[in-house]
């Protein structure tokens, strides 16, 4: 790896052991499901130790719970502000020192200090095909527009919603008969398999973020994702 990355992915000294992930979830958390399978293999280069959630009824704390994973609750509701909710979740996420943090449908706009203090050592996956479609209704916006492509994107995480460089794609073709639904679990089934692989990329010590904000992934920088492109399945 170039020696300008802003974290080093894995210390080398910590490449041995699993790295730690905790993750983020507002929802059903099908895509820590996806990262606590992958953490289960037997080569698996990182393992799941923290879910924290905004929401106590979020049925990922379920998957988690299954999975014999730590879990916490920290509600949004009982902060006046943006930035004092990232000061308790900031606290938490520093008692559990995580190498990485994924976020996995985290329905929260994170704060700029709270996102620097991570900055390159936490990753999002978005459903499009980033920088297109930032935000929500993704699937909606897609079949409106008559895209003939749709996909998802696992990125670095920076203050800019859904603007962090983007370091893996899975694209699916759009197809006639496509509704949101449809469109959305096909999407779906490919979000499952690319988020592993990035944060297994990552706890390998391939893939960092350089100080200037650029993607590296084996020492290289990545002027554009990695692609991967799906079947109709």
């Amino acid at each position: 790896m170039t020696a300008n990355r802003l974290h080093p992915a894995v210390p080398p000294n910590e490449r041995d052991r699993p790295l730690r992930l905790a993750v983020l979830i507002s929802g059903s958390g099908s895509n820590l499901q996806a990262l606590i399978d992958a953490s289960q293999r037997g080569d698996a280069p990182f393992e799941v130790g923290l879910v924290i959630s905004n929401r106590a009824d979020a049925l990922g704390l379920e998957r988690a719970a299954r999975a014999g994973i730590p879990t916490q609750t920290l509600s949004h509701r009982g902060f006046e502000t943006r930035a004092g909710y990232d000061a308790a979740l900031a606290e938490l996420l520093s008692e559990a020192a995580p190498g990485l943090i994924a976020l996995a449908g985290f329905m929260r706009i994170l704060t700029p200090g709270f996102v620097e203090h991570w900055q390159g050592r936490m990753l999002n996956i978005h459903p499009s095909l980033l920088p297109s479609y930032r935000g929500l209704h993704t699937h909606q916006r897609v079949l409106a527009a008559g895209d003939p492509v749709h996909g998802a994107t696992v990125h670095f995480v920076t203050a800019e919603l859904d603007g962090g460089p983007a370091i893996l794609q899975a694209r699916v073709p759009v197809l006639a008969d496509d509704d949101p639904d449809r469109l959305a679990a096909r999407v779906l089934k490919q979000e499952h398999h690319i988020y592993p692989l990035a944060t297994r990329w990552f706890a390998e010590g391939r893939l960092a973020l350089s100080s200037d904000g650029r993607t590296q992934l084996d020492g290289k920088p990545l002027d554009s994702p990695v692609i991967i492109t799906a079947d109709t399945a």
